[in-house]
């Protein structure tokens, strides 16, 4: 496509997913979803995240359970589009030229073997396990088409046990579960949550596409990437109250992981 059409392309899936009668499955259990979430604040300027040292993987997970448990939250949400300081830990982001660090999707921070569910019919892309520091770990791209209009879902950090049981073309209802959050030691060598990620045109790449662009870069990939909240429709990412440390507590042993 050239660039207008691109363009063009994009803003015909932001419309037909923004449509207010269409119905999603959720991504992660509804058990879990239902519950306000914390929002992790990852950006250059956050006081309490912009340091997490990503390559002590047990370090920062403890350091996220403890931000999830004082804000008495189920879950955690990485915000689309956010600005990361994080990224510095590796140089899958910081190589040659200018490092990446804008966010294209949103994190979904949960416990390792989280069920992962396709929200709307599609088919299998491609399947990749992206295994470097850092990266996607296994990966699951499906493509979907609403009124004639064609975009893709990517789910990155997964269990590998998730890229087995799949093929390239194979047809995914609108709720079946495709996948589950994978462990630290397979999924990147992250703490475990899911990256979800609408991608618009998937310019000739299969089983692995950008997650993090770069700043002065910003417009274009997120154009390619509209924000997933389209599909999530988390309240707290469209000005309702997410929780914090002031929230009432949850019991986490009432909502169900698996």
């Amino acid at each position: 496509m050239t660039t207008a059409h691109l363009h063009t392309h994009a803003a015909n899936v932001r419309v037909v997913l923004a449509d207010p009668t269409r119905v999603y499955a959720s991504v992660i259990p509804h058990a879990i979803i239902k519950h306000p979430p914390l929002i992790f604040d990852f950006s250059l300027g956050s006081t309490a995240l912009a340091d997490l040292e990503l390559h002590n993987t047990e370090a920062a997970t403890a350091v996220l359970q403890q931000e999830l448990a004082e804000a008495h939250a189920v879950f955690g949400i990485g915000k689309y589009a956010e600005d990361r300081s994080v990224y510095r830990s590796s140089a899958l982001f910081t190589g040659e030229g200018e490092p990446r660090s804008i966010h294209l999707g949103i994190d979904c921070w949960v416990r390792a073997g989280t069920p992962v569910f396709t929200p709307l019919p599609g088919r299998v892309h491609s399947v990749q396990d992206n295994d470097h520091f850092l990266d996607y770990g296994p990966t699951i791209i499906l493509e979907h088409g609403i009124d004639g209009v064609q975009f893709f879902t990517l789910y990155g950090h997964l269990s590998r046990s998730s890229l087995k049981h799949l093929a390239v073309g194979q047809p995914i209802a609108q709720g079946e579960q495709i996948a589950q959050v994978g462990q630290n030691n397979e999924n990147g060598q992250w703490p475990p949550h899911l990256h979800f990620q609408i991608v618009t045109d998937m310019l000739g790449n299969s089983g692995d596409y950008p997650g993090v662009a770069a700043p002065s870069q910003k417009d274009y990939w997120l154009t390619l990437c509209p924000d997933p909240n389209l599909i999530l429709r988390i309240p707290a990412l469209t000005g309702a109250r997410g929780r914090d440390r002031t929230s009432d507590p949850v019991d986490v042993n009432d909502v169900l992981y698996h």
